[in-house]
């Protein structure tokens, strides 16, 4: 293609993803990137008409794709997507097959903008490849083809299966004969009913190719009834094959044979790359074969994987360089037989350079060239329009390569390029103008301003086609090129030097055959642009705020734009604004304002000022005074039990002396980071090392450093590696030592573990040492876990309570260290060494017994509470009940007991060492239980507050506690008190106080305790009047009439309600 051209749309290309071009609207960059050049007023580069206004060839923005349809969805159409854009919008028409739709003679088919639907759509009539074709007045393309498929699965055939009939260990193969489907299937096999399927295994396999069961050595258990499952990967819809029965022969077993591959996969196996591989094998044989792969002259890809015990090799997403011939082997102790297969991987095209739309002139050469890479290697096809494009003429096609001679008018229109190999072809679009007008300028005048003693440049760029002479004069006067002004060859006419003699008018004609224009660019040259800012250089401290002055003086005709910047980039004052305020002053001064500055800010800021004549840049240094920055690395030099020399390098001292420095530890037993003294002390500001002091031995430290300024002070280092200090004798001895308690004869030491951060090294231990009070030496015993609080010895020599001096020291493989104070501590007391004495039990009622004691003489040993065991005279003791004492007490009443019973009881002491011996056993009877019989056929009469209460006696039973009289319990509601009263006598009388509702309820009593409760009278007091009810347990009652002589009603409801107790 012709390089160079004068006019801006002279052989411009592009790509057709992008259509860029069109109108750009004069362009007044705030600052140019070059500060000598000449700035348009208006704007002097040629632009392009915007993509809303400019008129192009179709452009696809969607193509179709492969489309499999369910026939059983629900959805009865199918849809065919295609959309192109273009000016004018494209209209479309759809091929199947390469045959056109005729959508007006087939009701079938219709068009939705660019999409084709299919109403009612079938294999027979709609398989196929379809291809979608977009124009308009600029021309032609086709889209991709894309292959529509229909998803289906048949039933079986109802045909009964004739059995299968094998002798044991015989090979075998059930076919399964699937039904008519597309597209692919999966396989499986239900062993006698559904859903009992069959496991594959080494032994059996099921071919995703062919549907067969194959098993390799038939046994016993597999006879059964066999049936073939499908399912079809679309629509997941399945159908089942009629059972085939499989039955064993009876004329004896099948001897040993050889393998032989009944199942494997092509010679030759062609795949796409990317895809998934599966390589089928299987063999019967007896006994059952084992399958082995590999590749012939190569490796088996490491992504590949053996699935199905072997029988199947898949290899994911193939690469061409997993291309060779395979072989599978299938042997056991018979023999063995092997199969070969050759695998080819081949590749859809690809592009590696593609065609872009492109405009040239009228006359020009084009030259477009189109390559892919695929395998097989693609070859290559030329469209114009849609229809094929030969070698003809000026025309010339040689494999991706198009050349057409001095292009014209009629050489205009959609080009396609198409790279193709016998697995699918791709597509490459461009549009081809031919431009043919008479020169036109877009602006006209062009207005520039040029600075005093600078270049300048006037350029003229005309819209025009073929190329058109240019011409440059000044007034009537033809230019002539000298030493300051020069006609560049792209006839942008450049003056040297400017100078207000240049001022004025300057005309560029453009003409071509078709017809001529000229452009007159009006040239003012100013004086040069001067930009102050100040000051120039300034120190502050963090925290405080400056400000920058831009003062800009210039050509007062000319306005002036301000922008700054820091560090070469330009300060965004929205982002920026808590730190940065740009502050207008006058017409042509600005300041910058920088608050609350920070280390970061310190740097370059730079203030540019632009007119549409010049731009000039300036720049300060601001200096920041602040907190020292981090020291460098922090390398531990030398390291002792206590001691740690360390090294580590300057930081930065952002403009202020660093004076001093912190070292600064961390340990596993340390909260967080804290400051270590140091040798020297202080470590000034000039030392870059010095000596961490007093350490804990044995102890992981990290150390880091941190600088200090008069400005105050700064991030630490990062931190050192971790070390660890020497080994040295323990020095801090266990605190807290006490002791006591324990069992007679034992002395119990006990003390606070020494801390891991103090144990100085491997090997820490404690020595307890002791000795009775007024003897000489000292007992000592190792004591050998460091997390050890306690020592127990025992002597059954020394009484209770001896007194012994103890001390507790420490050790560890360095040697011994301090011991703790001397403290005195008592032997331990022992448990009660006596039992108690006068023991008495008595009962107190049918289930309750009490006993009582003395406490053992003082002495050691004493109880701190007592345990009483209880065991029934039918018993043994140790399956009776104890209960404890909650302190001292020296009675207790034994409750929930049975009546009429003897019981065995003892009591012992108890402390915290142990328990006493017991007493002897002492014996107690329970009372028999008291009547349950309760009081019955109450009565009673009232007589002013006087209630005469009577009711039937209470007999005792044999094995129940005689009578000894009765209690009356009286109760008003509303009110807690309660009036309780006993008598021998069945009867008695009962004061009312005062009005309101009562309750009586009477008990008998005996030996054994209260009986069962009578029946609840309830009396209701009000205005004289007295109502009475009865609640009875039994379902007799009486009412007795009262004498005539009261002068009260009275009421006796019987209620047949359960009595309540008290």
């Amino acid at each position: 293609m012709k390089p160079d051209s004068s006019s801006v749309l002279n052989s411009r290309s592009r790509p057709r993803q992008h259509h860029s071009g069109g109108l750009v609207t004069p362009d007044w960059p705030a600052f140019s990137s070059h500060p000598l050049s000449a700035l348009s007023l208006l704007g002097s580069q040629e632009d392009y008409r915007s993509e809303e206004s400019e008129e192009f060839g179709p452009v696809f923005t969607q193509e179709p794709e492969d489309v499999i349809f369910p026939l059983d969805s629900d959805e009865k159409k199918v849809a065919m997507h295609c959309e192109a854009r273009g000016n004018p919008p494209p209209t479309y028409s759809w091929y199947i097959n390469r045959t056109e739709v005729d959508a007006d003679g087939d009701y079938r088919y219709s068009f939705i903008d660019g999409n084709l639907i299919i109403t009612n759509g079938s294999e027979t009539h709609d398989y196929g490849k379809y291809q979608c074709k977009a124009e308009n007045s600029f021309g032609t393309v086709l889209s991709r083809e894309a292959l529509l498929q229909f998803a289906y699965l048949g039933a079986f055939s109802t045909k009964t299966r004739g059995g299968v009939s094998v002798r044991e260990g015989q090979g075998v193969v059930l076919m399964c004969t699937p039904p008519a489907h597309s597209p692919e299937i999966i396989y499986s096999w239900v062993f006698n009913e559904f859903p009992s399927f069959v496991a594959e295994d080494s032994r059996r396999f099921i071919s995703q190719d062919t549907g067969n069961l194959y098993i390799s050595k038939v046994q016993p258990h597999d006879v059964g009834s066999y049936i073939c499952l499908v399912k079809n990967t679309v629509t997941n819809a399945r159908v089942l094959s009629p059972p085939t029965p499989l039955t064993l022969k009876t004329d004896g077993v099948m001897g040993e044979y050889e393998p032989k591959i009944e199942v494997h996969f092509p010679t030759s196996v062609l795949a796409a790359k990317g895809v998934t591989v599966r390589l089928e094998c299987f063999a019967l044989g007896n006994p059952v074969p084992t399958i082995t792969w590999r590749k012939i002259n190569g490796n088996i890809p490491k992504k590949a994987r053996l699935r199905k015990s072997q029988a199947v090799l898949e290899i994911p997403n193939i690469q061409l360089e997993d291309s060779g011939t395979y072989e599978c082997k299938a042997e056991n102790p018979r023999g063995g037989t092997a199969f070969k297969g050759h695998l080819q991987v081949y590749t859809l095209p690809q592009w590696v350079r593609m065609i872009n739309d492109t405009q040239m002139d009228s006359g020009e050469k084009l030259q477009w060239e189109c390559k892919a890479m695929g395998r097989p290697r693609p070859t290559y096809r030329w469209l114009r329009n849609g229809l094929p494009l030969t070698s003809q003429g000026r025309v010339e096609t040689l494999n991706g390569e198009l050349t057409i001679h001095k292009v014209q008018q009629a050489d205009s229109g959609m080009y396609q390029c198409v790279a193709e190999n016998k697995y699918g072809a791709i597509y490459s679009n461009a549009e081809l103008k031919i431009l043919a007008s008479a020169p036109v300028f877009v602006h006209n005048p062009v207005r520039v301003i040029a600075t005093l003693g600078k270049d300048v440049s006037l350029e003229c760029k005309p819209r025009a086609s073929p190329k058109p002479r240019i011409t440059w004069r000044r007034g009537d006067r033809r230019i002539q090129q000298n030493k300051r002004i020069m006609l560049l060859r792209n006839n942008t006419l450049r003056i040297v030097n400017s100078s207000r003699a240049d001022e004025g008018n300057y005309v560029c004609r453009a003409e071509n055959q078709l017809g001529s224009a000229e452009m007159t660019a009006i040239l003012w040259v100013k004086e040069a642009m001067r930009v102050e800012l100040s000051p120039s250089r300034v120190e502050v401290t963090v925290g405080e705020s400056v400000v920058l002055s831009c003062k800009a003086t210039h050509d007062t005709s000319l306005d002036v734009a301000f922008q700054w910047f820091f560090n070469q980039k330009p300060i965004n004052f929205q982002q920026d604004g808590g730190h940065f305020e740009y502050i207008q002053t006058q017409s042509s001064t600005v300041d910058l304002m920088i608050r609350s500055i920070l280390l970061k800010h310190a740097g370059k800021y730079g203030c540019r000022a632009q007119t549409s004549a010049d731009s000039v840049f300036a720049e300060a240094e601001l200096l920041v005074r602040g907190p020292p920055g981090p020291p460098g690395v922090v390398i531990v030099e030398e390291i002792t039990d206590t001691t740690a020399t360390l090294s580590w390098t300057r930081g930065l001292d952002n403009h202020s002396p660093i004076s001093t420095y912190n070292l600064q530890a961390r340990s596993p037993f340390s909260l967080g980071w804290q400051t270590v003294k140091t040798d020297p002390d202080p470590v000034t500001g000039d030392m870059e090392s010095a000596m961490a002091v007093e350490l804990n031995p044995w102890v992981e430290y990290e150390f880091r450093v941190v600088a200090s300024n008069a400005i105050g002070t700064g991030d630490p280092s990062a931190p050192s590696r971790g070390v660890r200090t020497k080994e040295a004798v323990p020095s801090v001895a266990p605190a807290n030592v006490s002791g006591g308690n324990g069992r007679r004869h034992e002395l119990v030491i006990s003390w606070e573990p020494v801390s891991e951060e103090f144990q100085n090294g491997e090997g820490f231990g404690y020595i307890v040492a002791f000795r009775a009070n007024g003897s000489r030496g000292w007992k000592e015993k190792m004591v050998t876990s460091a997390d050890s609080t306690t020592y127990k010895y025992r002597d059954e020599t020394f009484p209770p309570l001896t007194p012994f001096e103890v001390k507790v020291g420490v050790y560890n493989n360095k040697g011994d260290g301090p011991f703790s104070k001397v403290v005195v501590i008592h032997s331990a007391e022992g448990e009660p060494r006596e039992a108690p004495s006068d023991v008495k039990a008595y009962s107190i009622s049918s289930t309750e017994i009490r006993i009582t004691w003395k406490p053992p003489n003082p002495g050691p040993g004493k109880p701190r509470g007592y345990e009483v065991s209880l065991w029934k005279d039918s018993e043994q003791e140790e399956s009776g009940k104890k209960q404890r004492t909650l302190k001292n007490e020296t009675s207790m009443v034994l409750t929930g007991l049975e009546g009429n019973s003897m019981y065995h009881i003892t009591v012992k002491g108890f402390n915290s060492i142990g328990q006493g011996p017991a007493t002897a056993a002492v014996t107690a009877r329970t009372r028999k239980a008291p009547p349950a019989q309760p009081p019955s056929s109450l009565m009673w009469i009232q007589e002013g507050n006087n209630v005469t209460l009577s009711w039937d006696p209470v007999k005792a039973k044999d094995n129940e506690s005689d009578v000894i009289g009765y209690m009356v319990l009286l109760k008003q509601e509303g009110r807690g008190h309660n009036q309780v009263t006993r008598t021998i006598n069945p009867s008695t009388i009962l004061s009312l106080p005062e009005g309101g509702t009562y309750t009586i309820e009477v008990r008998a009593l005996s030996e054994g305790g209260e009986g069962a409760v009578s029946s609840q009278v309830r009396l209701v007091t009000s205005s004289g009047k007295l109502e009475a009810s009865v609640r009875a347990k039994s379902s007799q009652c009486s009412v007795h009439c009262l004498p005539q002589s009261l002068t009260w009603t009275a009421l006796l409801l019987v209620l047949l309600v359960p009595s309540a107790s008290w």
